[in-house]
């Protein structure tokens, strides 16, 4: 027994001082090697504070950052040997601490994204699987200088997120996700939330999650929708969203509540001379509110898992048909008025209301 003891000792000794130099030997050789790989590929300057090995077996580079696009302190990852031994580059688990994203689009549209040049005498490298990503406290901001010379900022702040693979059976390719982050302006101050939990079958396409955006201030966002919902501009708006995504064998349903309230309109001098252009999409906040000025829209809307994509055309109808069965919930003296205050646009609403229907 004494005999059995000695050993486990010694292997345990043994095992940690490897363990030990091999950290040395790793913080001393592979951390140059690393940044000059990184600088070679990307185009940009590369710096890197440490690297560390993790038990069981993990590669961690602290304070790592690639020129002004991306930085963080931590970036984690759990490499399976025995998917190397087999010819594949399977990650159990990527895990990126406090990191930071800063894409920038230009005037021109073009970002400042490295161009991955491809060589074609570089051997086909193996397949890269991922089964695990962690993003703890992530902060990501989008420069639009399109929009803006200045640049108009897009800020997700507070980022945290776990996407898995379950791992029974091993064959499956179910996905569960979980994300959650905050929309933010340049001054650190919150414009809204975002919560986004689910989980996804890439092998028969199917999908169950449910999408919740809370008291985002929509007017932040003006010079993207611009009056594509109001010909009036719009001082304050406040955008709550819950949508269900339910997919089978790839025909993906989502079902959507969507509420607008706190509703403030900038004061403008009215044309007498003639009527503003009728638009269905954009008269919708002028003509189908509540009496409190409140927006609420239910829909559903039918797209395909692998290709989610419907054409504005088919949004503005979706969107007419959910704001027309406001009407039925309204007083008959709310209704009078808006018919009196707005004749002419509203007969024409009416009329393309009929035409929709007919046609559904």
């Amino acid at each position: 027994m004494k005999r059995v003891n000695k050993i486990l000792l010694w292997f345990v000794i043994i095992f940690f001082t490897i363990f030990i130099l091999a950290n040395i030997a790793v913080a001393l050789f592979a951390k140059p090697i690393l940044v000059k790989q990184i600088e070679k590929n990307l185009k940009l300057p590369t710096t890197l504070g440490s690297i560390s090995i993790g038990l069981p077996f993990s590669i961690s580079l602290n304070k790592l950052a690639i020129g002004d696009l991306f930085k963080a302190d931590q970036v984690a990852v759990s490499p399976s040997i025995f998917s190397l031994l087999a010819g594949k580059v399977v990650l159990s688990n990527i895990s990126l601490i406090n990191p930071v994203i800063k894409l920038e689009q230009s005037s021109d549209s073009s970002l400042n994204l490295p161009n991955l040049e491809k060589k074609k005498s570089q051997q086909k490298q193996p397949p890269l699987y991922v089964t695990s990503l962690i993003i703890k406290n992530a902060l990501f901001i989008y420069t639009d200088r399109k929009i803006s010379p200045d640049g108009y900022k897009i800020i997700l702040g507070r980022i945290n997120a776990h996407i898995s693979k379950v791992m029974l059976p091993p064959a499956s390719l179910k996905t569960n996700f979980n994300v959650a982050l905050d929309f933010l302006n340049p001054e650190d101050q919150k414009l809204g939330s975002l919560k986004f939990s689910g989980w996804i079958d890439f092998g028969p396409k199917d999908m169950e999650g449910v999408l919740s955006i809370k008291d985002l201030d929509l007017t932040y966002f003006s010079p993207y929708y611009g009056n594509f919902i109001s010909n009036k501009k719009l001082l304050s708006a406040k955008l709550n969203i819950n949508s269900i995504f339910e997919a089978r064998n790839n025909d993906l349903g989502i079902q959507t509540n969507f509420r607008l309230s706190n509703l403030v309109y900038a004061q403008e001098a009215q044309q007498e001379t003639e009527l503003p252009e009728l638009d269905l999409a954009k008269n919708v906040l002028d003509f189908f509110t509540d009496e409190r000025g409140n927006l609420i829209l239910d829909f559903k809307i039918g797209t395909k898992l692998d290709n989610p994509t419907i054409t504005v055309a088919e949004l503005k109808k979706v969107i007419l048909k959910a704001a027309a069965k406001n009407l039925a919930s309204q007083s008959p003296e709310t209704l009078i008025k808006k018919v009196s205050d707005n004749i002419e646009q509203f007969k024409a609403i009416g009329k393309n209301l009929e035409d929709i229907f007919k046609g559904k």
